[in-house]
């Protein structure tokens, strides 16, 4: 199925029903009190994630999403029937902004979150709220409350552990091919990549992180150029990005440090959060350099480019070296899940007093 990952709907609640005015007619009763009922609600617009879609595509298809307004009050004390609600299932990491300011306004972050992104208006009052002691035959009613009506675009932002970063044919569909569950599409030209992969790892027993694959990017990205630029959004949301290098490009004349650097620079002019998160930089493709010629170009390539990080020689097509890194990708992505849920500490000045 093909990646949507952007998308604008319409949304409209319910109207509120109108009060009726109405009044008691029985035998033998000349003067018959109020008995106009209240309006119902309209329905509301509820958005929830669902853990079994990863696209948007469906709201490319189908823009318009309205409730169902509710019934208006009838004679007899009758209150109208609420409006039917109507619920948004949307993929887990979606964000919901307002169309025309741009104001985030929800994000779907846990599977079966739900959440309200339009209230039904209120039913209108009908003449038995007005009785009172001064006024017996109110004819008064009030209309029901219009229901809230946005527009909306969502976005989806892939929920990875871990992203791929690196320019085409560098090698990150085959990682992700050879160490996940994904089976991308692995061609030896540019761009084969059109939308973000997403694979399982298994490391061991109930032990897993997942991998995002995107686009490869080029220089000017951050503008727009080629197609990594529509994904850079999917990185924002990951733990760890392996900066995956073509360690031994076929084209003469071509540099893997300069190659390397304008990716990171990419980074900084689309997103300075995006440039300092963790960074690990991967050697792909070994395979193609003779054994005895590898540690001096893998020296020379780190020195030149400055890397501090850690650095992993690998080959995606034969798995040289791929376990080592997987291991280490999972000791690093669970260390911080587990320092994400340490409970935060107290404030000495706000700690509930002991006992003692």
């Amino acid at each position: 199925m093909k990646f949507v990952d952007e998308a604008y709907i319409d949304i409209a609640a319910g109207d509120g029903g109108n009060g009726c005015v109405s009044f008691r007619h029985e035998k033998y009763k000349e003067f018959g009190g109020p008995n106009g009922g209240d309006g119902g609600r309209g329905g509301h617009v509820f958005a929830v994630a669902d853990p079994n879609l990863n696209t948007l595509v469906d709201f490319r298809y189908s823009r318009r999403h309205e409730a169902r307004r509710g019934e208006h009050g009838m004679g007899s004390d009758m209150f109208g029937a609420a409006g039917d609600d109507i619920v948004l299932k949307m993929p887990v990491g979606t964000i919901i902004t307002d169309a025309e300011t741009g104001e985030v306004l929800y994000e779907l972050l846990a599977p079966g979150e739900m959440i309200t992104i339009a209230k039904g208006g209120d039913g209108g009052f009908g003449n038995l709220r007005f009785k009172s002691a001064i006024n017996r035959a109110p004819r008064q009613k009030t209309p029901g409350w219009p229901g809230e009506r946005k527009s909306l675009k969502l976005e989806l932002k892939v929920l990875a552990d871990v992203g791929l970063l690196g320019m085409p044919n560098a090698g990150k569909s085959t990682l992700i091919a050879a160490i996940s569950n994904a089976r991308p599409k692995i061609a030896d030209y540019p761009f084969t990549t059109l939308h973000p992969n997403l694979g399982v790892v298994r490391v061991g027993p109930e032990q897993s992180f997942v991998v995002a694959d995107i686009p490869g990017l080029i220089e000017g990205a951050s503008e727009g150029a080629g197609l990594g630029h529509l994904f850079l959004r999917h990185l924002q949301r990951t733990r760890l990005l392996l900066h995956i290098v073509d360690i031994a490009p076929f084209d003469e004349g071509v540099d893997p440090v300069a190659q390397a650097k304008a990716i990171v620079a990419e980074l900084k002019k689309y997103d300075q959060s995006l440039h300092d998160k963790p960074r690990w930089l991967v050697l792909n493709k070994l395979d193609m350099i003779q054994q005895d010629q590898r540690a001096a170009l893998i020296k020379d390539f780190v020195k030149r480019y400055k890397f501090k990080g850690p650095v992993f020689e690998i080959s995606a097509l034969t798995r040289e070296g791929c376990e080592s890194l997987i291991k280490a990708i999972y000791l690093h992505v669970k260390t911080q899940q587990v320092a994400e849920q340490a409970p935060a500490e107290v404030d000495p000045r706000f700690a509930e007093p002991s006992d003692s």
